[in-house]
């Protein structure tokens, strides 16, 4: 009876997990919509825009105005914005970055093409996707790959390697290795990611690093339940939140906001920034993948002390000095 009862259990746990997945996966790609979204307008008519934006939902944009269209096009290029609406004696234009986020702009164009009433309105894409991945879909389809490589890595790393100072040794050769080939393949085959590739290549190996390190530490200083906490963490937050296929204004929030502060979404950011931007908007996504490498050297410092003192024999008891 015990053995059914554990049965119905799993299952039961099962279908739960199965929940919480769809949940995490399919509630953000159901409401995908502008949530303070950084964009520039320009031009003469420049407050008029703003203001009729304002109107249509005063939580959509977050508007900054240009001088002209040329510092709209600078702000995009610096990820000040991730587009700008430029008026003038016409219809109003439409830049976009679609290396920023193809979704984003699809969705300026459609906001443009309301304000002129045109059925199209007259769009330039400053900083464009690479043309072999116009949608982004590749690259949306490159994080979750990163991520599961990484926990499994770390999940091998924590039931195999019995030292931490090893453990690094097998975190440092995955980041190394992982970041080398998965850019090859990205660049070399896939041709759909443009940059540098031993930029790139770093970038992707500081992730594989962190989300490994991330496992590893985690179950090197609370054990198995690390495992459970680190990977459940980088899935069911880290990848649906990263906005690899969007962006983090498009995200519920404050989902979207703590989805860039965990591996997955800084990766997208940071590959983003170097592969489009010449390093525009790095710093902050650079940082939060550092803070996680570091974190999980420090775990594994704090694991290696603990058993370092484990190993220390205690001091033996003085003998009883007998009475003269």
């Amino acid at each position: 009876m015990k053995t059914m009862q554990r049965a119905v259990a799993l299952g039961l746990g099962a279908a739960l997990l199965q929940a919480l997945m769809l949940i995490a996966f399919a509630w953000p790609a159901a409401n995908i919509a502008p949530r303070d979204l950084p964009i520039a307008v320009a031009g003469p008519q420049a407050a008029v825009v703003a203001d009729r934006l304002g109107q249509r939902d005063p939580e959509a944009f977050e508007i900054t105005t240009s001088a002209d269209a040329a510092a709209a096009r600078a702000a995009i290029e610096n990820r000040e914005v991730y587009g700008a609406i430029v008026t003038g004696a016409g219809a109003p234009a439409v830049l976009v970055a679609s290396g920023a986020s193809p979704a984003v702009a699809q969705q300026l164009t459609a906001v443009a093409q309301q304000l002129s009433g045109a059925p199209a309105a007259a769009v330039e894409d400053v900083v464009p996707a690479d043309p072999d991945d116009p949608r982004g879909a590749a690259f949306g389809a490159m994080v979750l790959p990163l991520v599961m490589a990484g926990i499994a890595a770390g999940v091998l790393l924590s039931l195999v390697i019995p030292t931490a100072g090893a453990k690094v040794a097998g975190l440092v050769s995955f980041g190394l290795f992982g970041g080398l080939l998965s850019i090859a393949i990205v660049q070399g085959w896939l041709s759909v990611l443009p940059g540098s590739y031993l930029t790139l290549a770093a970038v992707a190996g500081l992730v594989s690093f962190a989300v490994a390190g991330a496992v590893t530490g985690l179950a090197a200083v609370i054990g198995p339940a690390g495992i459970g906490v680190a990977a459940l963490t980088m899935l069911l937050i880290g990848n649906p939140f990263s906005a690899a296929t969007s962006a983090p204004e498009l995200l519920p929030q404050p989902w979207g906001a703590i989805g860039q502060l965990l591996p997955p979404g800084a990766a997208a950011s940071l590959l983003r920034s170097v592969a489009y931007f010449d390093g525009a908007g790095a710093a902050k996504p650079l940082a939060v993948l550092a803070v996680w490498a570091v974190a999980a050297l420090a775990l594994l410092g704090v694991a290696a002390l603990r058993g370092r003192n484990a190993d220390v024999p205690a001091a033996p008891a003085a003998e009883p000095v007998p009475a003269a």
